[in-house]
């Protein structure tokens, strides 16, 4: 392995990938890129009540959504698999038994009705709940009494009544610990299964991590894990706790928050350069104000020393503003293949794709989520049921306003060629004719086709509409003057 980096990404499959998890899961994809090491995914599935098949596919859609590739892990070989730990007992046995025969960990026989009783003495006693320790000292005869009685049974680390425990961390510094803070904790379930701190610290190991990047909401695991390499005499790799994505008010994000998986903002419409860029942000900066970066650029630039300790806020308008950027740099082509399915979902999956191409590329300026397109658009697709109300009072009231609109159609139903500059043409010269300004022919032209005062470019939006639904709002718009006026 030499000098080689390593570092890994271990979702437990209980859920979708949080944007959190997400935002882990690419600072380790920087680091390992950065530094040409591996990046490895690992699913922590030892919650078999809760982990499922489902859950695994969605994660794994999520970051390959996101563009992380892994070099080692689900559906890519490596040398250090499985990359599942329900797939890796054997492994954890085998480290179990070690610490059992060193005396490092014990058998707990406690039931969870016992366990939770105690809880609640201590905290009615005012005293932090934890394990009393009363399987550590039992004899073999007593062990063997309890189990006879078909207890569940459990394994917990015996943890070091005194001292301390302490890691430099690479963004906190020196965190210490003392081992009184610290109780017995399981090491393997009594379904048979390892627990969280036991089966990280020995998959770490075992897979060569030269350095664990996670959320500091896990670092009460870390002191722990510590003891499992000391115990085991295991290498132990170098530890770096990220900060919290916090919510503007700066509480741990959550749903009331907005949404919070990825591939929730990937169905409302944000695209994954955006979310990538975003995410990197939150917590770690490349030393200077840029705020839009490529990939390339993050890589480049990526280094543990510009990871914050304070957690960071996670600001929905700023992702907004950040993906608006993206889609406006998108080429048209791929910009209308990206907006597809939205319309679909929207209007039917009979779009021409042509006309939706010069139907979004109308609003690619304005969109900030492929999401408000079918909303920006909908005029494209469907004529106007209903006008806007302050318009219809200004421009269908005024005098002769059914007339300007009959002559509009007439003059543009005459015309051979339905592009920009013949459709201008058109409605100006039935201004001039009818002896006003091009503004308020255009503005009522405007409300009869779009049903609104507001939009793009009046004769854009006629070209890409074309002759046969303009002439078609126009007339309906005509019977409705009178009424709306």
């Amino acid at each position: 392995m030499g000098n080689e980096v390593r570092v890994r990404m271990a979702p437990a499959p209980t859920g979708r990938l949080h944007i959190g998890t997400a935002r882990t899961t690419l600072l380790n994809w920087l680091f390992a890129r950065h530094h040409g090491g591996r990046f490895v995914l690992r699913i922590e599935d030892t919650d078999q009540s809760r982990s499922t098949h489902e859950n695994v596919a969605q994660i794994l859609e999520a970051i390959r959504w996101l563009g992380l590739d892994w070099d080692e892990g689900p559906e890519v070989d490596g040398p250090y698999g499985p990359y599942f730990q329900s797939q890796r007992l054997e492994i954890y046995r085998e480290k179990v038994e070690q610490l059992l025969e060193a005396g490092g960990a014990y058998p707990c026989t406690c039931t969870p009705e016992e366990l939770e009783g105690r809880r609640k003495e201590m905290q009615q006693q005012g005293m932090a709940p934890r394990y009393d320790r009363r399987c550590r000292e039992l004899t073999a005869a007593q062990r063997e009494k309890l189990e006879g009685e078909g207890r569940p049974k459990a394994i917990r680390f015996a943890m070091p009544l005194e001292g301390t425990v302490a890691w430099d961390d690479l963004v906190r510094g020196r965190v210490e610990f003392q081992n009184s803070e610290l109780d017995d904790f399981v090491i393997v379930k009594s379904d048979g299964f390892p627990s969280y701190n036991f089966a990280c610290a020995v998959d770490d190991s075992t897979m060569g991590m030269t350095h664990v990047l996670r959320g500091d909401d896990v670092m009460s695991g870390t002191p722990r894990q510590l003891h499992v390499y000391g115990a085991l005499g295991l290498d132990m790799p170098q530890f770096g706790h990220l900060p919290m994505i916090l919510g503007t008010d700066r509480s741990k994000l959550s749903k009331r928050h907005g949404a919070t998986s990825v591939t929730e903002y990937r169905d409302q419409g944000y695209v994954a350069e955006a979310i990538v860029n975003f995410i990197a942000l939150l917590g770690w900066s490349p030393g200077d104000d840029r705020e839009i970066m490529s990939r390339e650029e993050m890589v480049e630039a990526f280094s543990v020393e510009g990871i914050g300790k304070s957690g960071a806020v996670f600001d929905i308008e700023k992702l907004q503003w950040m993906n608006g950027v993206y889609l406006r740099e998108m080429a048209p082509e791929a910009y209308a293949a990206a907006a597809k399915p939205f319309l679909t979902k929207a209007f039917g999956d009979d779009l021409d794709e042509g006309y939706v191409a010069r139907a979004v590329g109308l609003e690619q300026e304005r969109a900030k989520t492929l999401g408000e397109l079918p909303e920006l658009t909908e005029f494209f697709f469907r004529d106007p049921e209903e006008y806007e109300e302050k318009g219809a009072r200004k421009w269908f009231g005024r005098e002769g306003a059914g007339e300007l609109l009959a002559g509009v159609r007439e003059a543009l139903s005459k015309l051979d060629t339905f592009d920009e500059g013949s459709i201008e043409g058109a409605v100006r010269g039935v201004a001039e004719a009818r002896g006003i300004g091009a503004g308020p022919a255009i503005h009522t032209t405007r409300l009869g086709v779009r049903g609104r005062t507001r939009g793009p470019g009046l004769f854009e939006l006629m070209a890409v509409l074309g002759k046969e639904r303009v002439v078609r709002r126009l007339e309906g718009a005509e019977g409705c003057v009178g009424e709306l006026g």
